[in-house]
């Protein structure tokens, strides 16, 4: 299957790193930067395009859609209306999604969105923990994500990428990537209270800080933290049970279980994983390949995609009733 990857950013690149790795090779690119598309062409080999148009006279069969989150419309409605399956990134944008969604019902085709966290070790360790009942009746968990948002790419400013645009800047991003994962552990959110801040002005007034009081429908409370000014980088997860406590540190690499009858702690060390170059070194390649393959093998009828559109705008739903109780300063039901 000839695959297109669109947008030759960050993410781009790491597409086609994975594809590589999982030994597809009938692969061609598009982006509208020459200095994108002749860096791909030296590392990778492949065939880059500087005209969507002229790409599209190879009839590629898949799109992986990895161009900033505002415009990944345009591709998604591209791809429905004309029969070609599509992988998107992550996204902070809801408008017009449900256009796509209604499209893809009529069509026998895979359109789906990333939800790369629920491929990490140590989250699928922590599913597994939950489901298992490992430590008893589920009483809250508080959940940290942070990392300074230049460090993001350390090779360009803040202002030259997507993350410094107020609509899809780099703490919105995260709050729903954080939480595709927090609702395959906990299911569905009930409502939200939020408050967020701006405090160190990263371009266009973007929102750095988010505190969500999360209520899922199970009845659990729980805390989230996400921001974009932590000068050291953080996944940091603390889950309360009845019979226990699990903990993950990602800079520790680690998922910890505590036992009360015998006051110990057993921990499930993550398998070494391998960051690439320039990135934060969790930040591993293999939830990206094996996220992949994932949905390759979906275009292949092997499985089903675990995540749809659907999902995602339900995740989205969420983000945006979190602005929405932030400006209201009040409790916000889904």
């Amino acid at each position: 299957m000839k695959i297109l990857v669109i947008g030759l950013g960050s993410m781009g690149k790491r597409r086609i790193r994975n594809l590589k790795a999982l030994k597809e090779e009938d692969i061609i690119a598009f982006d509208l930067r020459e200095d994108r598309r002749k860096e791909v062409e030296e590392k990778y080999g492949i065939k880059t395009y500087g005209k969507f148009e002229d790409a599209m006279l190879e009839k590629p069969e898949i799109f992986i859609i990895s161009v900033p989150p505002d415009i990944h419309l345009e591709y998604q409605l591209y791809a429905a209306k004309n029969n070609i399956n599509f992988f998107t990134e992550a996204s902070v944008v809801k408008e017009g999604l449900e256009d796509v969604i209604n499209l893809l019902k009529k069509k026998d085709i895979v359109g789906v969105p990333s939800s790369t966290f629920r491929f990490h070790p140590a989250v699928k360790k922590i599913k597994e923990l939950v489901d298992n009942n490992e430590i008893g009746k589920i009483c809250t968990f508080t959940h940290h994500s942070g990392q300074y948002l230049p460090d993001w790419h350390p090779w360009e400013t803040v202002d030259s990428f997507y993350v410094s645009n107020k609509k899809t800047g780099g703490g919105r991003e995260i709050v729903p990537f954080e939480l595709s994962w927090l609702t395959w552990v906990f299911g569905e959110i009930s409502s939200v209270s939020g408050l967020i801040g701006n405090t160190l002005n990263f371009g266009d007034g973007i929102d750095d800080i988010y505190h969500v009081l999360i209520t899922f429908k199970s009845g659990l409370i729980a805390h989230l933290l996400v921001d974009v000014v932590s000068r050291y980088a953080y996944r940091q997860f603390k889950l309360l049970g009845a019979n226990g406590v699990i903990e993950w540190d990602w800079n520790k690499k680690q998922v910890g279980v505590y036992n009360p009858k015998n006051e110990e702690w057993t921990y499930f060390k993550e398998d070494v994983g391998v960051a690439q170059d320039g990135y934060n070194p969790n930040i591993i390649e293999e939830m990206y390949i094996d996220e992949l393959k994932h949905f390759l093998d979906a275009v292949r009828k092997k499985v089903k995609y675990h995540y749809s559109l659907e999902d995602d705008k339900r995740i989205l739903d969420v983000l945006y009733k979190i602005e929405e109780s932030n400006r209201k300063k009040s409790n916000v039901k889904l």
